[in-house]
């Protein structure tokens, strides 16, 4: 489910017949639930919504969906081996390593990872 840049997963309780749902893409926790799909979709949107017009009546900024921007500190040897790699692919370094963690997280049972998700340079 996606509203507003932010994404939510849902798990089903069979016992209490309820869907559950929790917003994954921002630290703050927003979560949401209800007995229908179509009640669902709205509880998501609505939770959305109080979240950014709780922290509008705080004065904070709302955490906001991740970037898709990431720094990372490797060691040298293999910052050698992945460029390495990737050359031999006739990829950039930075679509290789966004493959490489997609292949993993995709490998995650459950994972919400988007597998048409565009690459970039």
């Amino acid at each position: 489910m996606e509203y507003k840049g932010y994404v939510g997963t849902v798990q089903f309780d069979e016992e209490a017949e309820i869907f559950h749902g929790e917003v994954i893409n921002m630290r703050d926790v927003v979560t949401f639930q209800a007995d229908t799909v179509e009640g669902l979709k709205k509880e998501f949107q609505a939770s959305i919504d109080d979240y950014l017009d709780f922290c509008s009546e705080r004065g904070e900024e709302p955490d906001k969906p991740f970037s898709g921007k990431l720094t990372l500190r490797l060691d040298p040897d293999l910052h050698r081996s992945i460029y390495i790699r990737s050359k031999k692919e006739n990829k950039s370094l930075n679509n290789w390593i966004i493959e490489a963690l997609g292949r993993e997280t995709r490998a995650q049972p459950g994972s919400p990872y988007n597998s048409g998700q565009s690459l970039r340079d």
